[in-house]
């Protein structure tokens, strides 16, 4: 399936979820959030939060500063 992540199409295997996505990116273990189209979604859904075919997905990274 295709998917729009950032202004990007990438591919993905059907049935994928937020947590997939993360794996495929390589944005484990980084503070990120993340908007399937113009919805945040929460941390604690990724894994339940399953994608469809030409969503249009955000990824924000947190950058710290001072």
């Amino acid at each position: 399936m295709k998917i729009i992540v950032n202004g990007e199409k990438i591919s993905l295997p059907q049935n994928s979820n937020i947590e997939d996505l993360i794996l495929h990116l390589g944005y484990q273990n980084q503070r990120i959030a993340i908007e399937i189209n113009e919805s945040i979604i929460p941390k604690s859904s990724y894994s339940l939060a399953l994608l469809k075919e030409l969503d249009k997905i955000e990824v924000i990274s947190a950058v710290g500063g001072g």
